[in-house]
């Protein structure tokens, strides 16, 4: 898959959106890591859309809730990276069956999501890097794409711009941080247990850190905790020796993510605060950085996991049910 073919593939897309007689609803529906990636999206709708209402829905939830807003004027934006995930396929049927445009996102052309939706973009799959033709590129843009063709929403040039600085930005921040990401590796190796915090644009990051990364892939017990939810139940698990991962975003959102870090870092000595400052995000336009942090995020902890993998000698392929029982 090519650039240029999912610039094509995204085009087409967003033409069939804008010849809808309306659009008042974007539901964006999936499972797992794919699901993760649809809650940044849903953030930028409900930031940024003046008629517009955007859902993010576990695909099995899609099916079961039947959303009575789900109709001719609603866009249903789905995701499986096989493609095969039966849930997220159904769900692409019963939302055209309803008369909704349906858009998918795979890796895999010619899959079962691929058939059962109208359009389809592909896209590449290389955790360690970032693209614009990466799956959470992907549907920034798409979402983007939507708003400007609806609404006349005008941040998707700036995202574009943000999206043609991501690779250096991400590469440097990596570089940087080479030690720290080994001291991290080595310094958890054995943990039972680590928890993820953000908020805000961020949150879906640290949910698919805790249930992709350290639940499905390194068996380590985790629990993705929203920072405006710590304060409500979860800081009391916080202890000297509880392992926290902290994301620390910018835009409004920020001050939470402050607030929480303040009192984490107050009684655990075991906290990586990851601070997108510190990544580079001042050099992305600053109208767009809070919906540009997820994916700076995203490839920066992927070399924080690779690494605990490596110190762990648990390679991030490995599974124990997935792909191997029936379920």
């Amino acid at each position: 898959m090519t650039t240029e073919k999912t610039d094509i593939q995204i085009a087409e897309a967003l033409r069939a959106v804008a010849e809808r007689d309306s659009v008042t609803d974007i539901f964006f529906v999936a499972c797992g890591g794919s699901y993760a990636i649809m809650l940044p999206n849903q953030y930028l709708v409900e930031r940024e859309a003046e008629q517009i209402n955007g859902t993010a829905l576990n695909a099995a939830e899609f099916k079961a809730r039947a959303p009575k807003r789900l109709g001719k004027s609603s866009v249903v934006i789905l995701c499986s990276h096989s493609g095969t995930t039966p849930e997220t396929v159904e769900a692409a049927e019963i939302a055209r069956k309803a008369g909704a445009l349906t858009i998918s996102l795979t890796h895999v052309l010619g899959s079962p999501l691929d058939q059962a939706s109208e359009y389809t973009i592909a896209y590449i799959h290389e955790p360690a890097s970032i693209s614009s033709a990466h799956s959470l590129s992907v549907l920034s843009r798409l979402t983007l794409g939507i708003l400007k063709s609806r609404e006349g929403n005008n941040k998707a040039e700036d995202f574009d711009r943000a999206l043609a600085a991501l690779p250096g930005i991400v590469e440097s921040a990596i570089n940087s941080r080479r030690s720290a990401i080994a001291e991290f590796a080595e310094a958890h190796k054995r943990e039972a247990v680590i928890y993820t915090m953000a908020s805000g644009s961020n949150f879906g990051v640290a949910y698919s850190y805790a249930i992709c990364i350290f639940q499905e892939m390194q068996w380590i017990h985790s629990a993705a905790i929203h920072a405006g939810e710590y304060f409500h139940g979860p800081f009391e698990i916080t202890d000297f020796d509880v392992p926290f991962i902290q994301l620390i975003g910018v835009g409004p959102s920020r001050a939470i993510d402050e607030r929480a870090l303040s009192f984490v870092e107050k009684y655990s000595k075991r906290v990586t605060a990851v601070d997108a400052r510190d990544l580079g995000i001042a050099n992305v336009p600053e109208s767009v950085a809070e919906y540009v942090t997820p994916l700076l995020f995203q490839p920066v902890l992927r070399a924080y996991a690779d690494k605990l993998g490596e110190a762990k000698g648990h390679p991030l392929t490995v599974r124990r049910y997935m792909w191997k029982l029936e379920y």
